[in-house]
């Protein structure tokens, strides 16, 4: 059996990165996977290297920048372009399922319903709107997937009470744990950090949901009290979101927190950053569906602080493993990096306590058998 795999970027970040342990599963099941993304990247080298097919077609990836007459014009025409490339695609591998990852992919469950093809859709958004795209969401949810993947129960309550007929499953993301683990992993931060610097960690690519902003507002308010902590920064923009990139520079310097912050941009050597790490932040404004980056700073013993704006609050123990504030609670934000700041054996309490929960309760083994089980559940449907 042939399986026709959508995804909506080629990058390594979250969803990418689940998408690889999907497709490395199914192939284990013995199902043969082609995998089609927009653009050249990273995601595609990593397919090539497992001897995974991949192609190269714009999908009409929907994005918010596209939200707007002539922005929904331009994809409409490339979702045509891409059906088209589908169907000749199709004409050469016969697929017999069709997989697409993120909602941001619509051609595929287009597609499928043309070619009476089964269709499974796994999401990793809690989309609040706009009220129209959401509909149409709904419908292509309602008409195409039985049983979508939904990545934690935050997702799941969100469109389960939009869907008529569709399903939704929650099936938490996992990953491999192994460079998290590693007690021999170096720190290249080519950073003159003090040995008794704290160091304070958020890492996720710049949009308006993650909490850049936030976290860069908490750095202000630690760092006149407690000067001997760092804050670094890890991602890099989003397409079309450069723009906030520049608003963060201004920040540190108009704040003065060049001494105190630094922005690493992109980088491959996360294991590595979060070993010298002494508290995660994830500061996400926005909803945030099942954040990657939180299993791997918990598989590296980092406390974490997170908002609750999602899936964090399934991950992170509220005062175990870390603490949950309110989204955009600066006060509560600043006092609960305090209490870590203050209290090594506490970060070293959490910390532990999260890398033995990430490694029982969300599991690699366990998502692949997930995958797996609800792969053939939904053949049986057909």
């Amino acid at each position: 059996m042939t399986v026709l795999f959508l995804n909506s970027s080629s990058d390594l970040y979250g969803s990418s990165r689940i998408l690889i342990e999907v497709v490395k599963t199914y192939k284990e099941a013995g199902l043969v996977p082609v995998v089609v993304m927009s653009e050249p990247g990273p995601l595609q080298s990593h397919f090539l290297e497992l001897g995974i097919t991949v192609k190269i077609q714009n999908l009409g990836i929907l994005r918010r920048k596209y939200v707007n007459f002539s922005g929904l014009i331009n994809r409409l025409r490339k979702n045509v372009e891409s059906l088209r490339f589908l169907d000749k695609l199709h004409d050469e591998y016969q697929f017999e399922l069709v997989y697409s990852n993120t909602l941001a992919v619509l051609a595929g469950a287009h597609w499928a319903k043309r070619n009476k093809v089964p269709h499974i859709w796994h999401i990793h958004e809690i989309l609040l709107g706009p009220k129209p795209l959401v509909s149409l969401l709904r419908r292509l949810l309602d008409n195409t997937t039985p049983a979508p993947i939904v990545v934690s129960e935050a997702v799941r309550n969100h469109w389960s009470t939009r869907l008529e007929k569709s399903k939704p499953v929650v099936i938490h993301n996992a990953i491999l744990y192994d460079h998290f683990l590693s007690p021999e992993i170096k720190t290249p931060l080519n950073l003159e950090l003090a040995a008794n610097k704290v160091i304070i960690t958020m890492v996720g690519r710049i949009n308006p949901g993650k909490g850049q902003l936030f976290f860069l507002e908490m750095a202000k308010m630690i760092s006149a009290s407690y000067p001997h902590c760092h804050f670094l920064l890890v991602g890099d923009p989003y397409p079309g979101y450069e723009n906030l990139e520049v608003e963060m520079k201004h920040f540190i310097t108009e704040n003065r927190l060049e001494n105190s912050v630094t922005n690493l941009g992109f980088r491959k050597d996360i294991a590595s950053i979060l070993k010298a790490t002494d508290i995660f932040v994830l500061p996400s404004i926005l909803p945030d569906s099942f954040p990657t980056v939180i299993l791997e700073a918990m598989a590296a013993a980092c406390p974490v602080i997170a908002t609750r704006s999602g899936g964090a609050s399934e991950m992170v123990v509220d005062g175990k493993t870390g603490y949950l504030i309110p989204i955009n609670d600066l006060d509560k934000g600043v006092n609960a990096l305090i209490k870590l700041i203050l209290d090594q054996e506490l970060r070293e309490q959490f910390g532990s306590a999260g890398r033995n929960r990430v490694l029982k309760e969300f599991s690699l083994d366990n998502f692949r058998k997930n995958i797996e089980n609800h792969l053939w559940q939904q053949l049986k449907r057909n």
